[in-house]
């Protein structure tokens, strides 16, 4: 399956421009509505989305380096282990080397590449992805990447939402000033759009 996915993004590849933001993820992520997020957020930067069905942190270095890494990205969203959470309790050990791994992979085919590791959603207070979650931050800390927490439920209202960055962006704040949005207001428009 991962096979399948990997030739789709090298094909897509061939389309994009370098210096973007990537969505990294997994199953969860595959069907985010990019385009009319996009959109609907005035988001004027090149943003693709290259997650995987069922991706594993141990498969995610590999699937990294063949379909992600070229295209240099400026920005990585790392949305990875909802398909670990079942074997995490026997594996924390290992889903934690195999994270830095992938880290460390990023930053050798990417030097200089944003990372940004997202949690895992827990709006059921599940205590293995509370776990993840606790995992992850830790990690984010230790390698000096940026971590942002989507954990709980988070009420915002969407069509205010879209309408305040329309209108920033119509009255001309966001393009001559070349200002990049907040990684945290990337993170819940891709991750929370439907909260």
């Amino acid at each position: 399956m991962i096979e399948n996915e990997i030739a789709k993004y090298k094909s897509l590849n061939q389309l994009a421009e370098a210096d973007g933001t990537v969505i990294f993820g997994t199953s969860s992520d595959v069907n985010i509505p990019l385009g009319e997020l996009k959109q609907a957020f005035a988001l004027n930067d090149s943003i693709y989305n290259r997650s995987f069905s069922r991706l594993t942190v141990a498969d995610a270095a590999r699937a990294y380096s063949e379909c992600v890494a070229e295209l240099c990205p400026d920005t990585v969203l790392l949305h990875i282990g909802d398909a670990d959470v079942a074997s995490f309790d026997g594996n924390g050990a290992t889903f934690e080397a195999n994270y830095r791994d992938l880290i460390a992979t990023i930053r050798e085919k990417n030097k200089g590449c944003r990372i940004v590791i997202v949690s895992l959603k827990n709006y059921d207070n599940n205590a293995t992805v509370a776990n993840i979650n606790k995992l992850l931050c830790e990690i984010a800390d230790s390698e000096k990447c940026e971590f942002e927490d989507i954990s709980t439920k988070q009420k915002w209202n969407v069509k205010e939402s879209s309408e305040t960055a329309s209108f920033i962006y119509d009255i001309g704040f966001v393009r001559p000033l070349n200002i990049k949005r907040p990684i945290y207001n990337l993170v819940r428009i891709l991750f929370c759009y439907e909260g």
